[in-house]
């Protein structure tokens, strides 16, 4: 979630940064560790890469507690330190942290970058329905128009971007996708033997595991979707719509609704109005809960559900103490099919 209300931290471009939200984030690593240093940006994707890592990799998480809400997250000098002597940063990107591409600025870092967003393949597919529709509307106009904008597209991702490089349109929760994850933990792999070559046949190995995982989880959400029937569902942001989705269902939350949430803004009277009419239409079968970016809305509309009979499943956007990112998938895979068994 990103807007100019969630305004980037106040970095000074010489790297030196006023300490802010101290002990949020776990220890820098030391510039004479052992072994790689991988930074992520929260402890989602630090997980995914202590898993790929194994013992050869120090992984720090700058955001690491369900507490703290990423997308309001203002860094520390310690995060730019930590980036500074990175061999390996992960980011979500697509507008969701951008105070990782500030610090990689600001610290002269040379470390590779990985977005899971564009790693994920979710952007491509993204663009190539806009570019599908495109020439569909293409096909309609006359010949002979004014075609002296005909390059104007290839810029096309950037016109689709705010300020901080949020994508309009595109649902940057990428770690809700189980499959698009496979893809991430690719190009960690990828970034890991660029990085370490004498140990890529343990991170290989250590792929091939997290993959099996994967597959694993995906093939039980294959079939757990086949048994609980699909329909409708609202969120108070899109945050797990992509796991929703792969589990038969299909958002219907009011668009600026969720923008609004999203974007930490006033939610217009109309879209509240226009989501509680859907709660109460008894065509919701579940409500999906952000437990991290609460407000006087998302309230209202959960006391709604509640009162209507429909079961709240609540979501976060980090990964819950003692959980690795597969069981925290499974967990959540759980808690909808419990919810709507117990409906």
């Amino acid at each position: 979630m990103t807007s100019s209300a969630r305004s980037l931290p106040a970095l000074l471009t010489s790297g030196i940064v006023a300490v802010a939200l101290a002990g949020c984030a776990s220890p820098a690593p030391a510039d004479d560790a052992e072994g790689l240093s991988v930074v992520a940006s929260t402890n989602v994707y630090g997980d995914i890469a202590q898993s790929l890592a194994g013992d050869l990799a120090t992984v720090m998480s700058i955001i690491d507690s369900a507490a703290i809400d990423p997308h309001s997250y203002e860094a520390s000098a310690q995060d730019q330190l930590a980036i500074a002597n990175a061999d390996i940063v992960i980011e979500n990107g697509g507008g969701y942290d951008p105070f990782v591409d500030v610090l990689v600025d600001g610290s002269g870092s040379s470390a590779i970058v990985i977005s899971a967003v564009e790693a994920s393949g979710l952007l491509e597919e993204d663009h190539a329905e806009e570019a599908h529709g495109d020439e569909d509307h293409a096909e309609e106009e006359h010949a002979g128009e004014d075609h002296s904008d005909d390059h104007a597209g290839d810029d096309h991702a950037d016109d689709h971007a705010d300020d901080h490089g949020h994508i309009e349109g595109l649902n940057e929760h990428v770690w809700y996708d189980v499959h698009s994850i496979a893809h991430v933990a690719e190009a960690i792999i990828e970034a890991l033997v660029e990085t370490d070559a004498g140990n890529a046949a343990s991170y290989e190995s250590n792929l091939a595991a997290f993959l099996t995982d994967l597959e694993s989880l995906e093939a039980d959400m294959e079939a757990l979707a086949g048994s609980l029937g699909g329909g409708t569902v609202a969120a108070t942001e899109p945050v797990p719509v992509y796991l929703l989705a792969e589990l038969g269902f299909e958002d219907g939350t009011p668009e600026e609704f969720s923008e609004a949430i999203e974007e930490g803004a006033d939610v217009p009277p109309l879209a509240l109005q226009q989501t509680l009419d859907l709660i109460d239409s008894g065509d919701v079968r579940l409500l999906a809960y952000n437990e991290q970016t609460e407000s006087p809305e998302t309230q209202r509309v959960r006391e709604s559900a509640e009162s209507a009979g429909i079961p709240v499943v609540s979501f976060v956007e980090t990964l819950p103490e003692g959980e690795d990112y597969v069981s925290w998938m499974r967990a959540n895979v759980e808690a909808v099919q419990s919810a709507l068994t117990a409906a």
